[in-house]
């Protein structure tokens, strides 16, 4: 039961939060704090008062369970207002974490410390709001605005250490016992006779070297339609021109104007999204299988970048290749991976000196995976190939180890099939760079045993990976609706828009990058290999990208020849606009008797988001997504896709799946081959109902 508990020890109050499992700051927990505050104040054997958190933690934030519902009194900023306002010291003595408005109630107090490996942070904008119960208006107060913008706007969480130095904490405590370091904390500030001082009577902070502008300006060149942390900026820049209570207000304002934005919406959404995509009724109360080693087939791009993602968290790798150069190369290129993670701070060499030493082997014979405990294969996307490998680990391996594909497209049943234990093998879809890339499409074989998909939930999260479950079809659920999308847009250019105004339109929409853009950094010959690979299916009525196949028979790969659709000078990995592509492109139209026509950016964004919103219908429709949701994350995750858009379905919820419909009916008015309505989004229609109705279930 949330509570909030009060408790002399000698001349200190000790205020315990206790919410198990975060110390959430539900309604119960604000009446909590109230009142024990007021019990304080009138509390003469107290001189002073300690705020702990029970549990892991001391405060998470808010509680998720509020959210989206009516407020309920008391408000945060009413509590953190009234700890402030104590005439007596009060302390906050941090340990775990301290987010959002748990870092704001311990703004709140005179005086803060924390334990070894505490983190406190503002995340509010991950959520496309900002601080609302003090946050923008204190912290600068403590240690400056540039700093506190920095925390603010990127939401991301500082280290106790940090932390003390920047004046954010006062002390740094020692020992692991929260509550005997407050209490210690809060004898030495007794014998120090040390006064309340509220943060509220700090100094008001001076935009010291034009900060407030230059995050502005960085923020308008990064954000690419975010507004949270602009909107944020200008709730700090309240903390520099006006009082601390006219800031109080300012700060709030802003706050209820977010939490009325559709990006607010769309952030929660993604969310709880999140959340729910493990939640599967088919592996529920099932134990996964152990897994302590793993072997990985293939040591390419993919495969390096499984095996370094795996010993990276801690689990033995025996990685297989074809001869002993190819095995050499694979150990390189794991080898720079983990240099690079040291590089950026994520390893220290000591761990990679040991994790290249132990952890990782290399191999070119199958029978050294003879004691693992499951075997990803990540080799050349040929259905042969393939089942000639899942043969031949079908044979040495022992019962009870896992077999997984990281196929992007091909059948798992086929796969399955070429062994004598389908109820072991399960599609693993890693997205490039695997050991970078938060996204793993866990595909379900017909006859995938439930705990082998347990198994794979349960792996996903043990490598930091966002899994998502898919059936069985051509590209799973994200590269089926890419290959639908793209070819949308692949229309546009045939009908007369440039890539380049294609590209420019859709990062303006949020996208991280445009689809012509994706295609130069992939490779331009993974999608030729994509394009033959489908066209003994291709229907009489298809509409075929030559120019496309023109770039890639030029030789002109993308990134990696630094010519593509873009050409890429010597460190530009930008790339800029060919007008030999266009003039390629023109001539593919001429080929085709196209008359080209011009293109609105707002007729480009709803095309492509048309095409992906219906051929995503379908995907929920047959199963291959269980819910909505499951398509957002993968398109957040995977395929850069705007997070406070909350993903494709939730964008389509928020425009109007009714609008959408009509788009899709305008556009089959002059291709009703490619324009087939989706009978999921037609039904949804019909019953007044949207996507995120069906998340429910």
């Amino acid at each position: 039961m949330a509570a909030v508990t009060y408790e002399n020890v000698g001349r200190v109050a000790v205020v315990t939060v206790d919410n198990a499992p975060v110390n959430a700051l539900s309604q119960a927990i604000r009446i909590g704090l109230s009142e024990a505050f007021d019990r304080f104040d009138a509390d003469g054997a107290a001189d002073i008062a300690v705020i702990v958190g029970a549990g892991r933690m001391f405060i998470g934030g808010a509680d998720i369970s509020e959210f989206g519902k009516p407020p309920k009194s008391p408000s945060l900023p009413d509590v953190i207002n009234r700890i402030e306002a104590s005439t007596k010291p009060v302390v906050a003595v941090i340990h775990g974490t301290a987010l959002g408005g748990g870092l704001e109630v311990a703004m709140g107090a005179h005086y803060r410390a924390a334990l070894a490996g505490t983190r406190l942070g503002l995340p509010e904008v991950k959520l496309g709001i900002m601080p609302g119960a003090g946050g923008t208006q204190r912290l600068p107060r403590l240690i400056g605005v540039d700093p506190a913008l920095k925390m603010i706007t990127s939401g991301a969480p500082v280290t106790e250490g940090d932390a003390l130095k920047s004046g954010l904490i006062d002390r740094v405590c020692e020992g692991t016992d929260i509550r005997q370091a407050a209490l210690d904390y809060a004898q030495s500030l007794l014998a120090e006779n040390a006064p309340a001082r509220p943060v509220s009577g700090l100094p008001q902070p001076a935009d010291t070297d034009s900060a407030l502008s230059n995050w502005r300006a960085r923020l308008n060149a990064s954000l690419r339609g975010e507004v949270a942390p602009l909107v944020a900026v200008d709730a700090v820049g309240a903390a520099v021109v006006m009082s601390f209570a006219e800031g109080l207000t300012e700060e709030r304002r802003l706050y209820m104007e977010l939490m009325e934005t559709p990006q607010r919406a769309g952030l929660i959404h993604a969310f709880f999204a999140e959340r729910a995509v493990a939640k599967l009724p088919e592996i529920a109360g099932i134990a996964p299988r152990d897994v302590a080693r793993i072997g990985v087939i293939g040591g390419g791009t993919m495969g390096a970048g499984i095996a370094t993602s795996a010993v990276l968290n801690g689990l033995a790798v025996t990685l297989v290749e074809r001869d002993q150069d190819a095995a050499d190369k694979a150990r390189a290129t794991i080898a720079r991976n983990l240099d690079a993670a040291v590089k950026r701070g994520k390893l220290n060499a000591e761990r990679r000196d040991a994790i290249l030493a132990d952890a990782l082997a290399t191999a070119t014979d199958y029978a050294t995976l003879t004691d693992t405990d499951l075997v990803i294969e990540a080799v050349f996307e040929s259905m042969d190939v393939k089942k000639d490998v899942f043969a031949k680990l079908d044979a040495i391996l022992p019962r009870g180890a896992i077999l997984a594909t990281n196929t992007s497209y091909l059948d798992v049943d086929e796969i399955a099939a070429a062994t004598s234990r389908p109820e072991d093998v399960i599609g693993l879809h890693f997205f490039s760079p695997a050991h970078i890339m938060k996204l793993l499409e866990v595909v379900v074989a017909g006859k995938t045993a439930p705990d082998v998909v347990a198994t794979a939930f349960a792996l996903a999260k043990r490598l930091g990976k966002t899994a998502v479950r898919a059936g069985v079809c051509d590209g799973f659920i994200g590269n089926r609706i890419l290959s639908h999308y793209r070819t949308a847009a692949d229309h546009m250019v045939l009908d007369g828009a440039s890539p380049y105004q294609i590209d420019k339109a859709l990062t303006d929409f949020g996208f991280a990058m445009g689809p012509y853009q994706v295609s130069d950094l992939a490779g331009l010959d993974i999608g030729f290999a994509t394009r033959q690979r489908k066209a003994a299916d291709a229907h009489p009525r298809d509409r075929y990208p030559t120019f496309a196949d023109a770039l890639y028979h030029k030789g002109w790969l993308g990134q990696k020849t630094g010519h593509g659709y873009y050409i890429y000078d010597k460190g530009d990995r930008k790339g800029r606009p060919d007008p030999e592509v266009e003039q390629i492109i023109a001539q593919a139209r001429a080929g085709a008797g196209i008359t080209p026509r011009s293109f609105t950016n707002d007729e480009i964004v709803r095309r492509y988001m048309a095409a992906m919103v219906n051929e995503a219908a379908r995907v929920v429709d047959q199963g291959i997504a269980q819910r909505p949701l499951d398509v957002d994350v993968v398109f957040l995750y995977g395929y850069g896709f705007p997070r406070w858009r909350g993903g494709p379905m939730k964008y389509a919820d928020q425009r109007g799946l009714d609008a959408i419909l009509a788009d899709i009916r305008t556009f089959s008015e002059t291709d009703d081959h490619f324009w087939s309505l989706a009978p999921l989004l037609q039904k949804l229609v019909a019953e007044g109902r949207n996507f995120d109705s069906l998340n429910q279930r």
